[in-house]
């Protein structure tokens, strides 16, 4: 006899509880200097670190223009997508994470593998684009909660105040819904793939 299935769905994404607040998971780099390391990564509100497979995908978008970069890890998270690029021989990266807990693994996980070349800022991302632009970037990442109306105030602002390079990359992994309409009307769409909720897109700045 087939044992009868549950009716309740089963939580995806940003949605899914925590085993134990604050426990730590952990994220892969994939490959370069530090191929194969595994770096913490504490449990908190909103943060959803990109999965290996759309991490793969974007870093063989990025393959020929990652070595060398300047990059800018808006909403950092995990640190997985920054980390990941310094590990491809990004030249530098900041990383920008709001929740203390978060920024204060990601300082641990910079040390656990000896980077010298990255700077971590425990800043809402937002705020602090809205200062001059104090450098400019060749890569960026943009990653937020999801349906927090994070996403197109955080495009408008690297183009406002001019902290994206010509021509800089931008990547933005958002809810499948969201209207990219409202985005800087020079960025061009140059890669994108959607999968369940979620869309993840590559644009180059005109």
């Amino acid at each position: 006899m087939k044992q009868a299935k549950s009716s309740a769905k089963r939580p995806t994404g940003r949605n899914k509880p925590a085993a134990v607040a604050g426990a730590p998971g952990e994220v892969r780099i994939i490959s370069g200097s530090w191929r194969g390391r595994k770096l913490a990564v504490l449990n908190a509100e909103g943060l959803r670190p990109t999965t290996d497979r759309v991490k793969e995908t974007l870093f063989n978008w990025l393959m020929l223009d990652i070595d060398g970069a300047t990059v800018l890890d808006c909403f950092a998270g995990s640190g997985s997508l920054g980390f990941e690029a310094l590990s491809r021989h990004a030249k530098h990266c900041t990383l920008l994470e709001r929740d203390k807990a978060a920024a204060g693994q990601l300082l641990q996980n910079q040390q656990k593998l000896g980077c010298g070349n990255a700077d971590i800022i425990n800043t809402d991302s937002l705020s602090w684009l809205k200062q001059a632009a104090k450098r400019q970037y060749d890569v960026v990442f943009i990653d937020p909660p999801f349906r927090k109306d994070l996403a197109l105030p955080c495009c408008q602002l690297l183009e406002q105040q001019q902290w994206l390079a010509t021509p800089a990359l931008i990547y933005l992994e958002t809810e499948k819904e969201l209207d990219v309409a409202a985005l800087p009307a020079n960025w061009r769409l140059v890669k994108e793939k959607v999968a369940g909720q979620l869309a993840y897109r590559l644009y180059q700045r005109g």
